[in-house]
């Protein structure tokens, strides 16, 4: 065995949780991700998508993304930057530009994409990347791979983000990123102060709404707009796999920015535009999510429930505050033990452990659709309380 694969094969941690039974992965379903999902013959609460609106099912989108097949066919065979530009992909960016009050709007095959690639594309040598330590791993791959010097501040501490932006000079290129809502923790991004302190130091900001749109803001604009701050936000990316049931990912800015980014932007000039199916989905399920507001608000009608009652259970669920709620286990095979009871009470739920997350913050992650019902809380809630007790996590 050559020395590479001598080195790879080392890594055993998998097949260590498959003999134990407890392996968390790649788990097949076998139907449609709704509140409910076939597995293994038998129906289990879905509660691990992050289809917040619950539009994967909704006829008009699958109806869109029939159509779009017929017309244009199964994919684009190339990059926006040469043959993959349709019509269909300019209409989606003109949709979300109006509807993000921002100049223009590009498309990415996924949102990982989008914030791997416009970080290091926007920034540069004598540069700075600012961004918050709880991040999610497509802006920390950004950052990776960015020539610009990168700054790491405490978790919404706004404290230590001015103490980063005062080591920057003040005529530097500062980019502060942040995800809005972070997506395991479920909390939300200080915004206002944020901005405020990008004002102060003269930084653009940058804000992932990759969980935050179809959730936040008016007609589910995001966090951004749900604190008024959409039109002084410089960059705004946002992912199509969740609340707009599709697939793919954006980044939303003035024209000057993304006359930069077009021309620019590796993952974006070398990689095979979205496919047409997609895109006819995501203009669909925009149109579903502004005509009717009752998904958002049901979704918040869940949530606030689900909140409310997992806390009076007894369950650590730190300081979110929104459709993501995370059950604390702190212990990386505990978090996989309760995460294996979970599924065979028939409750679906994700782990998540070291490295994601420090060894003693690992946890189990919920996450509530607009499709959801309160009987389905208080069946997840009761099946928690039932497993978290069997391994002492719970008194």
């Amino acid at each position: 065995m050559k020395p590479l694969q001598q080195k790879l094969s080392r890594y055993t941690d998998p097949q260590e949780a498959m003999a134990k039974g407890v392996y968390p992965y790649f788990r097949e379903i076998s139907s449609d991700q709704d509140t409910e999902v076939l597995m293994n013959g038998r129906k289990v609460l879905m509660l691990g998508s992050n289809s917040y609106l619950g539009l994967t099912n909704h006829p008009k989108i699958k109806e869109a993304a029939k159509a779009a097949i017929d017309k244009y066919g199964t994919g684009c065979a190339g990059s926006p930057f040469l043959n993959g530009t349709l019509d269909i992909h300019h209409q989606l960016e003109d949709i979300l530009a109006d509807f993000l009050h921002k100049d223009g709007v590009m498309l990415f095959s996924a949102g990982f994409q989008a914030n791997s690639g416009v970080i290091p594309c926007v920034t540069g040598r004598n540069d700075y990347v600012i961004y918050d330590e709880m991040d999610h791993a497509s802006i920390i791959e950004g950052k990776r791979l960015t020539f610009a010097s990168t700054l790491k501040y405490r978790h919404n501490n706004m404290e230590d983000l001015e103490r980063v932006l005062q080591r920057c000079p003040l005529d530097a290129a500062k980019l502060v990123v942040t995800d809005g809502v972070f997506s395991m923790e479920g909390d939300v991004a200080k915004l206002p102060e944020i901005q405020s302190l990008c004002d102060k130091y003269q930084a653009t900001l940058m804000v992932d709404e990759a969980h935050g749109l179809g959730v936040f803001g008016r007609e589910g604009r995001g966090v951004t707009d749900h604190f008024n701050l959409l039109d002084k936000t410089e960059l705004v990316m946002g992912t199509f796999s969740k609340s707009l049931a599709s697939i793919g990912g954006f980044i939303a800015a003035d024209k000057e920015t993304v006359n930069w980014m077009r021309h620019n932007v590796r993952p974006y000039i070398f990689t095979a535009s979205i496919p047409p199916s997609a895109t006819a989905s995501v203009i669909a399920a925009i149109e579903v999510m502004r005509s009717e507001p009752e998904r958002q608000e049901n979704l918040w009608k869940v949530a606030r429930y689900a909140l409310k009652s997992f806390r009076e259970a007894g369950f650590e669920i730190g300081n979110t505050e929104t459709p993501i709620i995370p059950l604390y286990v702190r212990d990386n095979d505990k978090t996989f033990m309760v995460t294996r009871m979970l599924l065979d009470e028939g409750v679906f739920v994700n782990p998540v452990i070291s490295p994601a997350v420090p060894p003693e913050d690992t946890l189990i992650r919920l996450a509530w659709m607009a499709t959801h019902t309160i009987e389905q809380v208080d069946f997840a809630v009761d099946k928690c309380v039932k497993c978290f007790k069997k391994l002492d996590l719970l008194h």
